[in-house]
C-alpha cells in the first residue's frame, strides 16, 4: 500500500478535524455581534490538484499546491449567507447540517482506515 494514500487519508482526517472545530467555533459564537462564519476548504483545493489545475509552487512562501499530496485544508470565510440585525451571519440550522455530514465523513474515513490496516495485517500475519 503506498503512502499516498495514507497521506491522502490523513490529509482527509485533519481537514475532518479542522471542520469540527471551525463548526463549534461557529455555533458558540451564534450571538456574538459582527461574527462572520468560518468554513474550511479542502475537497475543492485537492479536485484542483488531482486534475492537473492547482498553482505551482516555486517558493516555498508560495501558497500553491502541484500535487494531490500537497493538498492541505485552509479556512476562509463565508459570505453567501443571510446575515442579522448584529451582522452575525451564523445560521444555526447550517451548522447543524455541516457538522453532520462532516461526522458522517469522519466515520467513514476511520472505517476505510481501519480495513485498510485489517487487510496489512492479514498480510503481515499470513
Amino acid at each position: 500500500m503506498s503512502n499516498f494514500t495514507y497521506n491522502l487519508m490523513k490529509q482527509a482526517m485533519d481537514a475532518t478535524s479542522l471542520r469540527q472545530e471551525t463548526i463549534s467555533s461557529n455555533i458558540a459564537n451564534v450571538n456574538t455581534p459582527e461574527y462572520k462564519v468560518n468554513k474550511v476548504e479542502f475537497e475543492s483545493l485537492l479536485n484542483k490538484a488531482s486534475n492537473g489545475l492547482g498553482l505551482t509552487k516555486t517558493n516555498d512562501r508560495h501558497l500553491g499546491i502541484s500535487s494531490a499530496d500537497e493538498a492541505a485544508p485552509i479556512v476562509t470565510k463565508r459570505t453567501n449567507t443571510a446575515v442579522k440585525d448584529n451582522g452575525n451571519n451564523v445560521d444555526i440550522d447550517m451548522e447543524m447540517t455541516d457538522q453532520a455530514e462532516n461526522t458522517l465523513e469522519y466515520n467513514a474515513l476511520v472505517s476505510q482506515l481501519n480495513a485498510r490496516y485489517a487487510m496489512l495485517r492479514s498480510v503481515i500475519t499470513k
